[in-house]
């Protein structure tokens, strides 16, 4: 059997649970001919237990339209808001700070998000979160 020719790939950042027709979901599907419904629903259903978070997804567009997805973790900022339960991250990060991660938190962010990440290893994984919280205001212990 020959493999569907893919026509786009996109790539949102939805809540959990909560995909609906309205922008970005209706106009980003709708101009590649994707039924919007059928995604929605599969999204939800597929994100029912991640409520809260925001979920990255992958959607692979076929030329017949019909489509896949594949679902991401949370981004790493995200993580650190709901870890520090923060609204926001600083407007002036290295002057003004809005929390602290410890070692262990950093290690519990790496454990959830290493899949998705660029990195080779454990080390890596976690200077680029440390990093991340460093650009949003967050020091590191």
């Amino acid at each position: 059997m020959a493999e569907k020719q893919i026509m786009s790939k996109i790539k949102l950042q939805l809540p959990a649970g909560k995909a609906n027709p309205a922008p970005p979901v209706g106009p980003v599907l709708g101009q590649h001919g994707v039924n919007i419904m059928d995604f929605c629903k599969a999204y939800n259903d597929a994100t029912k237990d991640q409520v809260g978070n925001v979920v990255p997804v992958e959607i692979t567009v076929y030329k017949d339209r019909s489509f896949k997805f594949i679902l991401k973790t949370p981004p790493v900022s995200d993580l650190i808001k709901k870890k520090l339960k923060i609204k926001s991250a600083s407007a002036t990060p290295n002057t003004v700070f809005v929390g602290t991660l410890s070692a262990a938190d950093v290690k519990e962010i790496v454990d959830i998000k290493m899949k998705d990440l660029n990195a080779n290893d454990e080390a890596s994984a976690i200077k680029i979160v440390e990093g991340s919280a460093r650009s949003m205001g967050v020091k590191v212990a």
